[in-house]
């Protein structure tokens, strides 16, 4: 039974139905439950402070609570996440749900009017770039193919590399990228490509399964990490430990008769230091990344990218609004765009990135139209 459903502050003695709340932490996976946990908790805590009760809420107490939190800076999708958590704590615990009260939802449409519902979207990493013809273009701007071509030969570049290659190759979410496994990787048709099998993802909580191409890149710089690390089964993608040590020069040894008796004896006092070279050690992690690393690691990417001269039509200006924008979902947001751009249709592009609505891919491919559109064409040709 979840523990953080025992000490919220409750009007009276409520009933928890341990099997009900059983059944429902082994129907979502463990993210989902962490996270009603997180929102229950800072709802919790903001009824002790304001003198209301969490179970049964009132409302009045969940529209207030949604506006403080907009007013905190919480955006309209958070909104809807918090009210949703707050509606599933009453359901397990078999209360009255009040965010379905009129109060609650013109609140909230209130919210989402004055803010807007806009989200911010990640910034794309295109495999070309911003090019109109992913075919024949060239590279140019942000792009995956500099990245690569940038990723250094040390352990860490070789990761670096594989993980880049294979995140824009499949479009998985970050918590599915680190989560692949070495025995997820099967053959393909093409002796030179791989599939990659996705045992269960956001929108398959069920299992059900698919499978994603790996290109004859990716797999290179799939067998290139793998020799290097020596990983054989277990998580691909792991955590590089990098210890550098400076160069030392030889140091002579103290005679014995210089050491007072009131020293400290230390046979390291006397014996010669040797002189060391400059090294870099490196240790693999046995477990996989974190998924919370993975948008830092696009960063450190493309600012050594930059700063090797990888990327040169991009100023300072554009790498420090570029880094800002960059996040795990990066090669995401970018496939699908390059999707888009190819031509291809949104039926197909759902089903390579795993999609159950066309909400998400409309939404990352919303400014692509703009240009590539009726209005863009008829304006490029008018020149």
């Amino acid at each position: 039974m979840p523990r953080f459903l025992t000490g919220l502050r409750a009007f009276e003695r409520v009933t928890l139905d341990a099997a009900l709340l059983d059944a429902f932490v082994a129907a979502f996976s463990r993210h989902t439950v962490l996270a009603l946990r997180s929102d229950l908790a800072a709802f919790d805590l903001w009824c002790r402070q304001t003198q209301r009760y969490t179970v049964p809420a009132q409302p009045e107490d969940v529209a207030d609570y949604l506006d403080v939190r907009a007013g905190e800076g919480a955006k309209p999708a958070s909104l809807s996440r918090y009210k949703a958590s707050i509606a599933k704590l009453h359901q397990l615990l078999g209360l009255s749900d009040p965010t379905k009260a009129p109060l609650v939802k013109l609140r909230l449409a209130a919210i989402r009017r004055q803010q807007g519902v806009a989200q911010r979207q990640a910034a794309p990493l295109r495999f070309k770039g911003p090019v109109r013809d992913i075919e024949r273009d060239p590279a140019r701007g942000l792009n995956v193919r500099a990245l690569l071509d940038a990723c250094g030969e040390d352990l860490t570049g070789l990761r670096d590399r594989a993980l880049l290659s294979l995140a824009y190759d499949t479009g998985l979410r970050v918590r599915e990228l680190v989560a692949v496994q070495v025995a997820d990787l099967i053959a393909a048709i093409d002796p030179e490509a791989r599939l990659l099998r996705i045992a269960r993802s956001k929108g398959d909580q069920e299992g059900e399964g698919a499978t994603a191409y790996l290109s004859p890149r990716t797999v290179r710089a799939i067998a290139a990490w793998t020799a290097a690390a020596e990983i054989e089964t277990g998580p691909l993608f792991r955590r590089v430990i990098v210890r550098r040590y400076n160069a030392r020069a030889r140091q002579p040894g103290r005679k014995l008769e210089t050491i007072s008796g009131r020293e400290a004896w230390d046979l390291r006092k006397t014996l010669p230091k040797p002189a060391v070279p400059a090294r870099t050690e490196y240790s693999i992690g046995e477990r996989a990344l974190h998924p919370a690393s993975v948008g830092p690691i696009w960063r450190a990417i493309i600012t050594r990218a930059f700063q090797n001269g990888a990327l040169p039509d991009l100023t300072k200006d554009d790498l420090a609004r570029l880094v800002a924008q960059v996040s795990g979902h990066s090669t995401r947001v970018g496939l699908n765009q390059d999707l888009f751009a190819s031509g291809e249709d949104l039926a197909g592009i759902m089903d390579a990135l795993r999609w159950k609505s066309p909400r998400m891919p409309l939404a990352y491919n919303r400014n692509l139209p703009a240009e590539a559109g009726p209005a863009g064409r008829l304006m490029k040709k008018l020149g």
